[in-house]
């Protein structure tokens, strides 16, 4: 008995240092909480997010996100490093940063103090003269954007739908859609630089009954974009491609090529609405190439995307091409749909689409409008 306690002291001793030493690191390495105090004397304790210059963002422990304006805070003492703009300052890439004051941050009496790193001289700022607060790593993301390569930041929607019919008639109706885009940067509080969006929809149906022909719908859509805004303004120059065909309106193929310019009237974290106008080459075949055109035109469209509480969201657009040099082969279409949340990145998807052709070959009607259903998958 003796000589298993004797033992077993010699091997706590002999561990026991390294295990303090292994558990120190852990300890000292946790981050320390910002702590908050407000003018009725409330404290809360967490991480300061940001500040857009009018409120402060700060994430309590307890409560969460909370939008507090500057007014009603008493003081703040951060331990993580932050950049203090000034008002009417607008990042943009790679610009010089040395007089916008950098480090931890501590807010009294309406003033904020930022004590940089290093032991240099700390700066003083008031409140009313502040324009943002931000992370250090992400206005060093904005100053210092580091090459991302062409296949990330990719964000946007995959969706699929079936309907099938077995009875006296036989019907198959097959449909799926992607949309991509890819916004730099992602953050909507920042000056957009540029935009690439990809779309693709297709619809596949055939319905058979017996002693009439069999019926046959195929529409398919695909379209790719490129947006580079002009610097710190919402206008930006595109130039975009398309190709379409409607089995139902006789269309083969339609090729479009074209660019122009685009304004982004709004863009938040909750809404964005975009128009824009572009001159355009637009080849048309048709199953009857009598009525094939080379047309010279322009595409007037307009975006809207709205998201609302519970992960329910709506887009809509609407796009009119008028053809110059065949006044009568103009075209248009309109497109709707709303997601309703069914569980994590899966939603229900309602979707419209009316399409409109003024020449059509003899025989087609000029309207084609379709509405599915279908499964949507989020990509984050």
């Amino acid at each position: 008995m003796r000589y298993f306690v004797v033992r077993s002291w010699f091997f706590a001793m002999l561990l026991w240092p390294r295990w303090v030493s292994a558990q120190a690191p852990s300890a000292a390495g946790k981050p320390q909480p910002d702590v908050l105090i407000l003018s009725d004397d409330e404290r809360l304790v967490g991480h300061l997010v940001g500040s857009d210059g009018a409120s402060v963002i700060f994430k309590s422990d307890l409560l969460g996100n909370q939008t507090i304006d500057w007014s009603k805070i008493k003081q703040l003492e951060t331990q993580g490093q932050y950049a203090v703009l000034p008002k009417e300052v607008e990042l943009r890439p790679h610009e010089n940063t040395s007089t916008i004051p950098q480090g931890r941050v501590t807010v009294a009496d309406q003033k904020i103090t930022v004590t940089p790193e290093g032991g240099a001289a700390p700066q003083t700022v008031s409140v009313p003269d502040t324009g943002r607060v931000l992370q250090e790593d992400l206005f060093l993301k904005q100053v210092s954007p580091p090459p991302i390569p062409f296949y990330k930041d990719w964000t946007g929607t995959v969706t699929g739908g079936i309907s099938i019919l077995q009875g006296t008639q036989e019907s198959q109706n097959f449909t799926g859609a992607v949309s991509l885009v890819r916004a730099i940067p992602i953050e909507t509080e920042f000056p957009p630089r540029n935009r690439t969006t990809f779309d693709f929809s297709g619809s596949q149906g055939h319905l058979t009954e017996p002693g009439t022909p069999s019926i046959r719908t195929n529409i398919l859509h695909a379209d790719l974009e490129r947006d580079q805004y002009f610097t710190n303004s919402p206008v930006y120059a595109f130039g975009a491609l398309a190709f379409d065909h409607n089995y139902s309106q006789g269309l083969t193929l339609a090729q479009n090529y074209g660019g122009g310019i685009g304004w982004t009237i709004i863009r938040t974290p909750d809404q964005t609405l975009d128009i824009k106008g572009s001159a355009e080459y637009i080849r048309q075949q048709f199953r009857v190439s009598e009525a094939d055109h080379n047309l010279i035109g322009s595409n007037f469209s307009q975006a809207y995307l709205r998201k609302f509480k519970g992960g329910v969201s709506f887009t809509e657009q609407f796009t009119m091409i008028p053809a110059w040099n065949v006044l009568r082969a103009w075209m248009g279409t309109a497109d709707a749909a709303i997601n309703f949340p069914v569980y994590k990145s899966v939603t229900f998807t309602l979707s419209v689409l009316d399409t409109f052709l003024d020449d059509p070959p003899p025989g087609f009607r000029k309207n084609s409008f379709q509405a599915t259903t279908g499964l949507t998958y989020s990509l984050k």
